[in-house]
């Protein structure tokens, strides 16, 4: 699922997309550049791309989808508007440590918007210039838009999941039952959000407590009237709630061969199971919620909407979130 690495790029690739890459070397960019090519920072050599470039930045980042969704609702926007006709949308293979170095290239090449997706979010919130007043108190961003100096952050990530709770599941956040699964920048979207909209209690659960503790210190002072608690997966507390909505935000069966994120037949049952993972569309844990007879959805619709609302951040016009679905669910591999 990994990109190839970027001291051998032209190597592994196929051969539509060696050309392209070759273009960008010579410094020139086409408009029709393949949306399954990933880049990194040593590809760009001397960007010039015509048109206006948005690029989602993540690692790994060959499984994402985001530009197929992107370009899709992009076309419908330039057929009604000649003025986005000249949109592209990239992915960069960008490991964290070279995330500085990342976000001043391409801010200094002209890029429009970048999305982030693991392990950047909580990284990038201290490194972009201003964070918009709704992302603050989250202490991550998922979507950047240049300024002077640097860049302005916002987070989509509560919105999507929102959305997508609502339309898959038919379940609401307010006075449910929370059992949230992760400590990263999606899980700090996904608790900000739920205590935002009054769920009735929050369990974290995360495998290193460090990071575990340093989440919940985040949220409590949101906390005015849900209980907040956290656990390890491996130790689920036997005072857990039934009934509730397991939300699963770490990364655990993106990979092939990944364990699901905990045994789900260790908790009271659940409601329902949501897994912010959608490539693999099966990931392990919603294959378990299947065995178990639960309701399940997987993160499609969450990537939908938070990508739509982030394009509406970037173009200020109505996005199609239907045709970005449908653009997806066509591209996503049949398992």
């Amino acid at each position: 699922m990994r990109g190839p690495p970027g001291d051998s790029a032209f190597g592994l690739l196929a051969e539509a997309d060696r050309t392209v890459l070759k273009q960008w070397a010579l410094h020139v960019v086409p408009m029709d550049s393949p949306t399954d090519t990933v880049l990194t920072l040593d590809d760009l050599g001397h960007w010039a791309f015509a048109g206006t470039a948005l690029a989602v930045l993540g690692h790994p980042i060959a499984h994402s989808l985001s530009p197929v969704m992107h370009h899709a609702a992009l076309a419908e926007l330039a057929r009604k508007d000649q003025a986005f006709a000249g949109w592209r949308y990239f992915r960069l293979d960008v490991p964290p440590e070279r995330l500085d170095e990342a976000l001043e290239r391409l801010r200094t090449c002209g890029f429009a918007g970048l999305n982030l997706t693991v392990p950047h979010k909580v990284l990038a919130c201290r490194m972009v210039r201003e964070v918009d007043s709704a992302a603050e108190p989250l202490g991550a961003v998922n979507t950047l838009v240049p300024m002077a100096g640097g860049w302005r952050g916002h987070n989509t990530d509560g919105y999507g999941l929102t959305k997508a709770l609502r339309e898959e599941l038919g379940a609401g956040l307010p006075g449910a039952h929370v059992i949230l699964l992760g400590a990263g920048g999606a899980a700090r979207s996904a608790a900000v959000e739920c205590l935002q909209q009054q769920c009735a209690s929050l369990w974290i659960a995360n495998r290193t407590r460090a990071r575990l503790d340093e989440l919940l210190a985040l949220v409590q002072p949101l906390a005015r009237t849900a209980p907040v608690r956290g656990f390890t997966p491996d130790a689920p507390p036997v005072d857990l709630p039934a009934g509730a909505i397991v939300i699963n935000a770490t990364s655990a069966g993106l990979r092939a061969g990944d364990p699901a994120p905990i045994d789900l037949r260790r908790l009271p049952r659940p409601a329902s199971v949501f897994d912010m993972i959608y490539n693999p569309p099966q990931p392990p844990l919603l294959r378990q919620a299947a065995a178990l007879g639960l309701p399940r959805a997987n993160g499609l619709a969450m990537l939908v909407h938070q990508g739509a609302r982030a394009l509406e951040i970037w173009t200020g016009a109505a996005v199609p979130a239907l045709i970005m679905r449908t653009a997806v669910e066509r591209a996503l591999p049949r398992r």
